[in-house]
C-alpha cells in the first residue's frame, strides 16, 4: 500500500513537471536587443554626408520576429538631439505607450536610453521601422521588420527557399538638419537626388535556379511612389502589410511611401544575372536605380535594356492595379480563423469622416492641413496628458468631421472616438500631388478609389466583400480613397501623411480611441519606465 502510494506520488510529480514544461514552452518567446544610435559618414549617392546608424549599420539591423514574440529593445541615443523610433505597421495591441511617436512618447534625450516593450500580437507580414522625430528619417535610422508565421498556422503558398528584404526609397544628399531648416522657413524640399535599395545603389541578391524566393519590399522614402520590376521575371503578390492576398502575377508593382508588400519570384530563367529596377512614379524627372538578381550558377553579368516602367503620367493604370489587390478570404493570417470570417461589408459605420488635405500659407509660411487644421506637436505627449488629466494640451474640437471653408489654422488636433466604433474615413485629395496616409495601431479595409470629388453615391462603388486590409493607403491627385476601420484597439493613435514633408508641417492628427471603463482587458497600464517630459515632469507613472 505504501509502495503504491509512493509510485502514485511520483507519477503525480512527473505529470506536474511535464505540465510546467509545457506551460513554459507555450509562453510566447522573448527577444532582447540593444541598439545604439549614432551619426556616421557615408556616401549613399557618391557624396559624403552625415547619416544615422544603428549599431553601426545603415540601414539599421533587420528585426526578424515570429507572431506573438515579445520584444524588449533598449535604445541608446548617442545623437545630439532627442530621438524616437516608430514601428510602422506593428499594431501595439492595447499598448499605444510603445508606439514611438511624439503624441505617445517623450523623445529619448541625448546620451540617454529607453527600453521599448511590445508584442507582435496576432500579426504576420512585412513591415519597417524608422525615426519619427525631427526629420531624422532623412538621415537613415530605418530598417526592415519581418514577422514570420507560427509553425502551427499554415500559409497559403509553399515555403520559399529564402527571403530578401528590400528597403527602397528616395534620398537627399542634403543634411537632414538643413532640410529641416528649409521646412521651418516655409519652403518645400523639392525633388530628391536619387533612389536607394538597402542604402545602396547596386546591391546583389543571390538565389538558386529553379527555386522560389520571397522579396519583402518596403518604401522607406520621404516622398516618392516607386515602381519595382525584375528583368525577365514576373512577381506574385502574396501578402500586404499583414494580410494574405489573392495571388496575382504582375510585371511590376507600384509601392507608395510607407507601404510594404511580400512578393514571390521564381528563378526560372537561363542562369545569368538580371536587373531589379526601382524608379519613381509621377515625377517630372524619373529617378531610377538597380539591384542585381544573381543566379548562383550564373556566368554572365546583368545586361540588356532595363524593363520599361508603366505609363508615366497615367494615374488610372496605378489605380487599376490597386483595385486588383484583393483579400484572400479563405487563408489564415496570424490566427487559425480564415481572414474572410470577418464580414466587414455588413457593418454599418457608427461614425463617418471626410478629411480633405490642403497646403495653406499660415503666417506667411507653407503648412499642410487636414480640414483646415495644421497639427503642431505640444511639449507634452497627448497620451501622457490624457493619462494624468493635464488640461490644455490637445483640442478635441478643432478638427471637424467634414471640410470647412474657414481659414487654415494650427492646433494640436485630436479626433474623439469610442472603443468598438466602426468608422468610415474618406481621404479627399484636391491637390496635384500623390498622397499616402497611415494609421498607427490598426490596419483597415481600403474599400474604394475614385477620381474627382467623393459623394455619398461613391459608396455604390465600394468593395464590401474582399477589399485588402493594410496600414497605409495612397490617394491619387484630384481623387479620393475610402477606408473602413474597426476601432478595437484602445489608445492614442497617429493618423498621418506618410509624405514626410507633409507630416512634418502638420498633415497629421490623432485618434483617441476611448472607453471610460478602464480595464487591462482594453489597455495596458503606463509603463514603469515611461519617460516624462513637458507638463508631465514630476508625476509618477
Amino acid at each position: 500500500m505504501g509502495r503504491s502510494t509512493s509510485v502514485l506520488h511520483s507519477l503525480c510529480l512527473v505529470v506536474v513537471a511535464l505540465l510546467c514544461v509545457c506551460s513554459v514552452e507555450a509562453e510566447d518567446a522573448y527577444k532582447f536587443y540593444t541598439w545604439t544610435v549614432t551619426y556616421g559618414t557615408l556616401s549613399p549617392l557618391g557624396t559624403p554626408q552625415q547619416v544615422i546608424l544603428i549599431n553601426g549599420q545603415f540601414p539599421g539591423p533587420r528585426l526578424d520576429l515570429v507572431t506573438n514574440d515579445n520584444v524588449i529593445l533598449n535604445l541608446i541615443n548617442k545623437l545630439d538631439e532627442p530621438f524616437l523610433i516608430t514601428w510602422n505597421g506593428i499594431k501595439q495591441r492595447k499598448n499605444s505607450w510603445q508606439d514611438g511617436v511624439l503624441g505617445t512618447n517623450c523623445a529619448i534625450p541625448p546620451n540617454s536610453n529607453y527600453t521599448y516593450k511590445f508584442q507582435t500580437k496576432d500579426q504576420i507580414g512585412t513591415f519597417s521601422y524608422f525615426p519619427s522625430t525631427a526629420f531624422h528619417k532623412a538621415a537613415g535610422g530605418f530598417g526592415g521588420l519581418n514577422v514570420y508565421h507560427r509553425s502551427v498556422i499554415p500559409i497559403p503558398y509553399p515555403n520559399p527557399a529564402g527571403d530578401f528584404t528590400l528597403l527602397i526609397g528616395d534620398w537627399f544628399k542634403t543634411n537632414h538638419k538643413t532640410l529641416r531648416q528649409s521646412l521651418d522657413s516655409g519652403k518645400s524640399l523639392g525633388p530628391p537626388d536619387g533612389l536607394l535599395i538597402n542604402g545602396q545603389t547596386r546591391p546583389t541578391f543571390t538565389g538558386n535556379q529553379g527555386q522560389t524566393y520571397m522579396l519583402r519590399i518596403s518604401n522607406v522614402g520621404l516622398s516618392s511612389s516607386i515602381n519595382l520590376r525584375i528583368q525577365g521575371h514576373k512577381v506574385k503578390l502574396v501578402e500586404c502589410e499583414g494580410s494574405h492576398t489573392l495571388q496575382n502575377l504582375y510585371d511590376s508593382l507600384d509601392v507608395h511611401v510607407g507601404q510594404s508588400v511580400s512578393l514571390l519570384v521564381t528563378l526560372n530563367q537561363p542562369p545569368k544575372d538580371y536587373y531589379i529596377v526601382a524608379s519613381t512614379r509621377f515625377t517630372t524627372k524619373v529617378l531610377t536605380t538597380t539591384a542585381v538578381l544573381h543566379y548562383a550558377n550564373s556566368a554572365s553579368p546583368a545586361s540588356g535594356p532595363l524593363p520599361p516602367p508603366p505609363p508615366a503620367d497615367k494615374y488610372d493604370w496605378s489605380m487599376h492595379q490597386a483595385t486588383s489587390y484583393r483579400w484572400n478570404l479563405t487563408a489564415n493570417a496570424a490566427r487559425p480563423n480564415p481572414q474572410g470570417s470577418f464580414h466587414y461589408g455588413k457593418i454599418v459605420p457608427t461614425k463617418r469622416f471626410l478629411f480633405a488635405s490642403t497646403a495653406p500659407l499660415i503666417n506667411g509660411k507653407l503648412r499642410y492641413a487636414v480640414n483646415s487644421v495644421s497639427y503642431v506637436n505640444p511639449d507634452t505627449p497627448l497620451k501622457l496628458a490624457d493619462h494624468f488629466n493635464i488640461p490644455g494640451v490637445f483640442d478635441m474640437n478643432s478638427l471637424q468631421s467634414n471640410p470647412s471653408n474657414g481659414a487654415a489654422r494650427v492646433a494640436t488636433s485630436v479626433v474623439p472616438t469610442s472603443l468598438h466604433d466602426f468608422i468610415e474615413v474618406v481621404f479627399q485629395n484636391n491637390e496635384n500631388a500623390m498622397q499616402s496616409w497611415h494609421l498607427d495601431g490598426y490596419d483597415f479595409w481600403v474599400v474604394g478609389y475614385g477620381s474627382g470629388q467623393w459623394t455619398p453615391n461613391s459608396r455604390n462603388t465600394y468593395n464590401l466583400v474582399d477589399a485588402l486590409t493594410r496600414h497605409t493607403a495612397q490617394v491619387y491627385p484630384n481623387s479620393w480613397t475610402a477606408i473602413l476601420v474597426s476601432l478595437d484597439n484602445q489608445g492614442m493613435w497617429n493618423l498621418r501623411s506618410s509624405i514626410w514633408e507633409r507630416q512634418y508641417l502638420g498633415q497629421q492628427f490623432y485618434l483617441r480611441v476611448w472607453n471610460a471603463q478602464q480595464s487591462l482587458a482594453n489597455e495596458y497600464n503606463i509603463p514603469n519606465n515611461a519617460l516624462l517630459c513637458g507638463r508631465a515632469v514630476g508625476r509618477h507613472p
